[in-house]
C-alpha cells in the first residue's frame, strides 16, 4: 500500500494540470481500494457547494454537470464536519441525496474524506462500494493521505485561477494571491522570475523572438553536458563495473534522443525560450516515465531529471550574462535570497515576491532596507507563468495582484501617489530630533549592509549606523574577502558617517544566511553553527575580519563592534582576546588606530539572563528582537506555515525585554534595539517607555518612527506600554494599539492611506 501512496503521489506531482490530476487520482484510488467508485468534489468559491469534478464508475456526463449546495447530500456533510464520514448503507442517512443522473443507486457504503489545505476544505475524495460494508481503519487512513497529497495541487489550481474554468466559473478580472506582508508599500511594475538553484518546476515560460539563435544555444548547453557525461564516465570506468559504466551511456543515448532533444527543439520553434522549452519536455517524460508499471523504469525519471538540471545549468549560466531587468523590476523567486536583491542595477528594483519567507527573512529585512514593498510566503504562487506580467505589490497587506483590472490598477496608482505624499511630508522632520513632548530624546540609527545603504541612511536623519550587516559582503563573493578587500569597504562606510558612530556586527553567517564557498549542512541551523560559533571556531578568518575593521577606523575612531548570537560570557572572553591581538598587531605595524567599543547582541534567550556579567565586560547591549522573538516563541520566522505565531507582542517577549531594560539601568549599561521591533512606530514607542536608550531600523521605517516619538509624551508612552503588558494574546495587544493609531490620527503611518 506504501508503494502504491508513494506512485500515486508522484503522478500527482507530474501531472501537466488539475484535470490530469484529478483522473490519475479517481482511477488510482478506485483501484486501490478495491472501490466499485472513485469521485472527487471541488468547493465551488462562488457559492461554497460542491461540484462533481472527476469520477471513475459514476456517469462521466455527470462531471462539472452535478452540484450539490451547501447543507444538501453525504458529501456536503464531510465538509461540515471536515472529518472522514464512513457509512455502510448511505441511503439510509438522513442527508442522502439520490442523484439519477450519476447512476450511483447500486452503491451502499461511502467513504468520504475532506480535501483540506491551510484548515480550508477544498473538496471531498469519495469510494464508494456495491456492499453494504464500512471501511476499515487501513482503507480510511489511505484515503485521507491520498486527499492530503492532492490538496497542494488543488490549492495551487485555485491560487493561479485556473480552478474556475473548470468548475464553470466565470473567471475573476483580477488574479489574487495572499501570502504575508514583508515590506511596507505599495507599487506596480514588471515581473522577473530568478532561479538560483536549478529547480525544474519554477523556471518560467518566456516568449522569445528569435528561435534560431535560441536553438542553437540549447544546442550547445546539450553538447556541453554531453561532453560533461563522457568525462565523467572516462574518468570512472576504473571503478565501475560494466554494468555501471552503462549508466553514461544511457544518459548519453537520451540526449542523443529525439524524444528528449528533438521535443525541446519543438517547443523553441513554437516560440518559447530553450530553458521554458526544456522544462516542459522533462516534466512531459517524468510523467510517462513514472506512470509506467516497471519500477526500473521508473527510476528512470530520476535520471531525466538529472539531465535536465544539468542542461538549464548551462542555460541559466549563458542567459545571466545578457540578462536584462526591467525599469520597475519586481524580483520573483521560489526563495528570495540577499545576492538576488544585490544583484538588481541601482534605481529598477521596484519590490521583492517570494514563495518562501516571512516578514523577519532576511530578504524581507533587505527590502525594507531599500524602501520597496515585499510580499513573502506565497506558497501557490504560480513562479513559472509570472515572467514579464504587469503585478501590483501590496506589502501592506501582503497581496500579490496579477495583470490587475484598470478599476483596481486606478486605485493602486492613487495610493502609490498618496504614499509619495506623505514620505514628502515625513522628509521635512529628516534635521528634528526624535524626542517626545516631554524632552526625552531617543537617538534613531539606521540598519545597512551595503554601500548603496549610505545615502538613503543620510538622508533619513540617521544619527548613525546603528547595525551594519558585514556577512553582505562576504555574501556576494565566490570566496572569503581579504584583510584589504574588507579594510577598504568598511573605510567607505565608516567615512560616509563621520563623525557619527557606526555599529559594524561581526561576521554573521549561518542560519537562513550562507556563503557558497563555504557550505554549512545541519538538520537545525538556526540552533546550530551560526554566527560568534562559526568566528571563534575561525580565528585564522575572525582575526582578518576584525583586523579589517579596526584598520578601517583609523582617523576617524567612528567604530563599535557588535558581537552576534552571544550565549555565555566565555564567548565574549574569547573575542575580546582576539581584538586585543589584532589592535597589538596594527599598533606594532604603525597603524594609528584606537581600541573601539564592543557591545554584546542579546538576542539568546539565555544572554537575558547574563545582563550583569556583560556589563562588567562590554560597553553596551543591541537587542536582536527577530532572533530573541524566534527563540522565545520557538517559531521559525522564515517558515511562512508558523508566520502567523510570530510576534513580538506576545506577552513573553514584552516581558523578556522589560526584564533586560530593567537590568540594564540596574548595571548602567547602554542598551538599544536594532531587530525590526524598533522600525515599527508603535513598537517603537513601547521600546521608548521600555527605557531603551536608542533604537536601529531601516532607513526607510526612520521618519515614520520619528514622527511618532515626537506625537507622544513619555508619560503617555509608558502608560500605553502599561496597559499592553496587561493582555494576556498578542491580537488584543494590536488591537489596542491600532485603535490609539487610529484615535492619535496616526494610522496612515502603519497601513495604505
Amino acid at each position: 500500500m506504501l508503494k502504491l501512496l508513494r506512485r500515486i503521489i508522484q503522478e500527482v506531482n507530474v501531472a501537466g494540470d488539475l484535470d490530469e490530476a484529478l483522473t490519475i487520482i479517481v482511477s488510482r484510488v478506485r483501484e486501490a481500494m478495491v472501490a466499485d467508485v472513485c469521485s472527487v468534489y471541488l468547493t465551488d468559491p462562488q457559492d461554497g457547494g460542491q461540484v462533481l469534478m472527476a469520477t471513475d464508475g459514476l456517469n462521466p456526463n455527470a462531471v462539472r454537470q452535478v452540484r450539490l449546495p451547501p447543507g444538501q447530500g453525504i458529501v456536503t456533510l464531510v465538509v461540515e464536519r471536515a472529518e472522514p464520514v464512513n457509512l455502510d448503507h448511505a441511503a439510509a442517512h438522513p442527508r442522502f441525496l439520490l442523484l439519477p443522473e450519476t447512476n450511483e443507486t447500486p452503491y451502499q457504503s461511502f467513504l468520504g474524506v475532506p480535501i483540506i489545505n491551510h484548515r480550508k476544505v477544498l473538496g471531498v475524495l469519495v469510494t464508494q462500494r456495491r456492499v453494504a460494508e464500512r471501511c476499515n481503519d487501513d482503507q480510511v487512513a489511505f484515503q485521507v493521505t491520498v486527499a492530503a497529497a492532492l490538496a497542494g495541487a488543488i490549492a495551487h489550481a485555485e491560487a493561479s485561477g485556473s480552478i474556475t474554468t473548470l468548475l464553470g466559473v466565470l473567471p475573476q478580472t483580477n488574479r489574487r494571491f495572499k501570502g504575508l506582508a514583508g515590506a511596507p508599500g505599495v507599487v506596480i511594475g514588471k515581473a522577473l522570475v530568478m532561479n538560483p538553484q536549478i529547480d525544474l518546476n519554477v523556471i518560467p515560460d518566456r516568449r522569445i523572438d528569435d528561435p534560431k539563435t535560441e536553438e542553437e544555444t540549447f544546442l550547445a548547453a546539450v553538447e556541453a553536458v554531453r561532453a560533461d557525461i563522457r568525462e565523467l564516465g572516462q574518468g570512472l570506468s576504473q571503478a565501475l563495473s560494466t554494468e555501471e559504466a552503462t549508466l553514461f551511456d544511457a544518459y548519453l543515448l537520451m540526449l542523443g534522443s529525439d524524444s528528449l532533444v528533438g521535443k525541446a527543439l519543438e517547443s523553441i520553434r513554437a516560440g518559447n525560450w530553450a530553458p521554458g522549452a526544456l522544462r516542459q519536455t522533462v516534466m512531459e517524460h517524468v510523467r510517462v516515465f513514472r506512470a509506467m508499471e516497471d519500477p526500473l523504469l521508473q527510476e528512470r525519471a530520476s535520471d531525466i531529471i538529472d539531465l535536465g538540471r544539468r542542461i538549464m545549468s548551462r542555460l541559466v549560466e549563458q542567459d545571466r550574462r545578457t540578462f536584462k531587468y526591467p525599469k520597475r523590476t519586481i524580483l520573483v523567486a521560489d526563495d528570495v535570497s540577499a545576492t538576488m536583491i544585490a544583484e538588481v542595477p541601482a534605481g529598477r528594483l521596484a519590490a521583492v515576491v517570494s514563495m518562501h519567507g516571512s516578514r523577519y527573512s532576511h530578504a524581507a529585512i533587505l527590502a525594507r532596507a531599500f524602501g520597496v514593498p515585499a510580499v513573502m510566503g506565497l506558497l501557490d504562487l504560480p513562479i513559472a507563468k509570472l515572467e514579464g506580467l504587469e503585478v501590483v505589490v501590496d506589502g501592506y497587506s501582503g497581496s500579490l495582484y496579477l495583470d490587475p483590472s484598470p478599476t483596481i490598477r486606478a486605485e493602486f496608482l492613487r495610493i502609490v501617489q498618496e504614499e509619495k505624499k506623505l514620505m514628502a511630508g515625513l522628509r521635512e522632520l529628516r534635521d528634528l530630533p526624535a524626542e517626545t513632548t516631554d524632552g526625552c530624546r531617543v537617538p534613531l540609527y539606521a540598519n545597512a549592509g551595503l554601500i548603496a545603504d549610505m545615502g538613503p541612511s543620510r538622508e533619513s536623519g540617521a544619527e548613525g549606523i546603528g547595525l551594519y550587516r558585514t556577512e553582505i559582503l562576504f555574501m556576494i563573493r565566490d570566496r572569503f574577502p581579504g584583510e584589504e578587500e574588507q579594510a577598504a569597504l568598511f573605510r567607505r562606510v565608516l567615512r560616509a558617517f563621520a563623525p557619527r558612530m557606526v555599529t559594524m556586527r561581526t561576521l554573521d553567517v549561518g542560519g537562513d544566511k550562507s556563503l557558497p564557498y563555504f557550505p554549512i549542512h545541519e538538520s537545525n541551523p538556526f540552533l546550530g553553527w551560526r554566527g560568534i560559533r562559526i568566528t571563534l571556531d575561525h580565528p585564522e578568518i575572525f582575526l582578518t575580519h576584525l583586523r579589517a575593521m579596526v584598520r578601517a577606523s583609523e582617523g576617524l575612531n567612528n567604530l563599535q563592534i557588535l558581537l552576534p548570537m552571544v550565549y555565555c560570557v566565555s564567548e565574549v572572553e574569547d573575542t575580546l582576546v582576539l581584538l586585543q591581538r589584532a589592535y597589538r598587531e596594527l599598533l606594532d605595524e604603525g597603524c594609528q588606530v584606537k581600541m573601539p567599543k564592543v557591545g554584546v547582541m542579546v538576542e539568546v534567550p539565555a544572554a537575558a539572563y547574563q545582563i550583569g556579567a556583560f556589563a562588567r565586560r562590554v560597553d553596551f547591549l543591541s537587542v536582536g528582537t527577530n532572533d530573541l522573538t524566534q527563540y522565545l516563541l520557538a517559531v521559525d520566522r522564515n517558515n511562512e506555515r508558523v508566520a502567523g505565531l510570530y510576534d513580538h507582542l506576545h506577552p513573553a517577549v514584552l516581558q523578556t525585554l522589560v526584564h533586560i531594560t530593567t537590568l540594564a539601568r540596574t548595571h548602567n549599561i547602554p542598551v538599544g534595539v536594532c531587530g525590526e521591533m524598533a522600525g515599527d512606530p508603535m513598537l517603537a514607542l513601547l521600546l521608548v517607555a521600555m527605557g531603551v536608550n536608542h533604537l536601529s531600523m531601516n532607513a526607510g521605517c526612520l521618519p515614520r518612527v520619528k514622527y511618532t516619538i515626537r506625537h507622544f509624551s513619555l508619560e503617555r508612552a509608558q502608560a500605553i506600554l502599561k496597559e499592553v503588558l496587561d493582555f494576556e494574546n498578542c491580537t488584543a495587544a494590536r488591537l489596542y494599539l491600532d485603535a490609539i493609531m487610529e484615535k492619535e490620527g496616526l494610522s496612515h503611518l502603519v497601513h495604505p492611506v
